[in-house]
């Protein structure tokens, strides 16, 4: 892995935004300051050219305008999905031997308020971001792209990195759990998902799952998928929708473990016989799930490792330290009790 340096660059300033603009700093201050004596018109103008440049005010004042402040900006899509909070704690425990202090943004899985997340974050420079996923939107890419601090995308490798980069391919997670399904004879197979296509990691693992039984000749049976509410009671309400509509099915995919348990808890409570009539599996490897009555069939997203290389990425490039650029983990498949074998 090579080692990873930002090359030296100008910081950006008004005069730059007024430039691209065509109006004064004093302007581009009011627009970007929310102040009310602008016209509609140049306001638009002011923020399409800062967007375009990639511009963050810096919320720094007097002295300390030209440092960088010991905070850390992690950007995280939910904190209701289990895996995130798992992500945090890693990346806690390693700057906590640090100066360095995390500060969490959450975006909802929304691409716009990742936007403004980002924007609110990097106005008081801190020292880094450690952000979720690969997909934002060019302005979210301009900001980062010009905030000359260590940048370390995680969870994911499918897509295009802006710095450094932390994960897991989600397209071969995707087409390894299918050929192990389709190793244990599963044919009629049904996914159920969330929050798809806004998430990116959900959705490119159904695209390799999918790709992977296309070339065993076997397509998805039925689908279903939600949004909002608790993980658990939609888990088990999509699993008696889709086994109602299509009752032959044999094996149940799920883009997380959370729904994967509600759908398990249904399938016995049924007394369906599980694996033997219906295969079920997961996403992440939630340890909370344990518990259950059998073990689901799960992939860990390696999480933990995660969390922990992105701080030290982080942590390592605040001090000068050389870091790697591209660090990738390979999630391991456990059979549990819902998998044959």
């Amino acid at each position: 892995m090579s080692p990873q340096h930002n090359p030296a660059k100008r910081p950006l300033t008004l005069r730059d935004v007024s430039d691209l603009a065509g109006v004064s700093e004093m302007t581009v201050s009011r627009v970007l300051r929310g102040r009310g004596d602008v016209s509609d018109a140049t306001r638009i103008k002011v923020v399409a050219a800062a967007k375009q440049l990639g511009y963050v005010p810096n919320k720094i004042a007097g002295a300390l305008a030209s440092q960088r402040v010991n905070l850390v900006a992690v950007i995280i899509p939910s904190l209701s999905n289990m895996v995130f909070p798992e992500v945090m704690s890693s990346i806690s425990k390693v700057l906590d031997e640090t100066p360095l202090q995390p500060v969490i943004g959450v975006t909802n899985y929304l691409p716009e308020k990742e936007e403004s997340v980002l924007f609110e974050m990097l106005s008081w420079r801190p020292s880094g971001v450690i952000i979720a996923g690969l997909e934002h939107t060019d302005a979210s890419r301009a900001m980062m792209r010009s905030a000359d601090i260590p940048i370390v995308e995680i969870m994911d490798l499918d897509g295009d990195p802006i710095d450094a980069v932390v994960g897991l391919s989600q397209r071969r997670a995707g087409r390894k759990m299918a050929r192990a399904i389709i190793k244990q004879g599963y044919r009629k197979i049904g996914f159920m998902g969330t929050n798809m296509p806004l998430d990116h990691r959900a959705r490119k693992r159904f695209e390799g799952f999918t790709d992977a039984l296309a070339k065993a000749g076997i397509e998805i049976a039925d689908q279903e998928y939600y949004c909002g509410g608790s993980a658990l009671v939609k888990g088990r309400e999509m699993t008696k929708t889709i086994l109602e509509r299509s009752p032959g099915l044999d094996f149940l995919y799920y883009s997380n473990d959370m729904i994967g348990a509600g759908g398990l808890l249904y399938c016995l409570e049924q007394g369906i016989d599980v694996p033997g009539k219906v295969g079920l599996a997961g996403f992440n490897g939630v340890e909370l799930l344990s518990g259950l009555p059998k073990h689901l069939a799960t992939m860990d997203a390696e999480r933990h490792d995660i969390g922990r290389i992105a701080a030290e990425i982080i942590a390592a490039r605040a001090i000068g330290q050389e870091a790697p650029q591209r660090v990738e983990l390979t999630p391991k498949l456990q059979f549990g009790d819902t998998l044959k074998r």
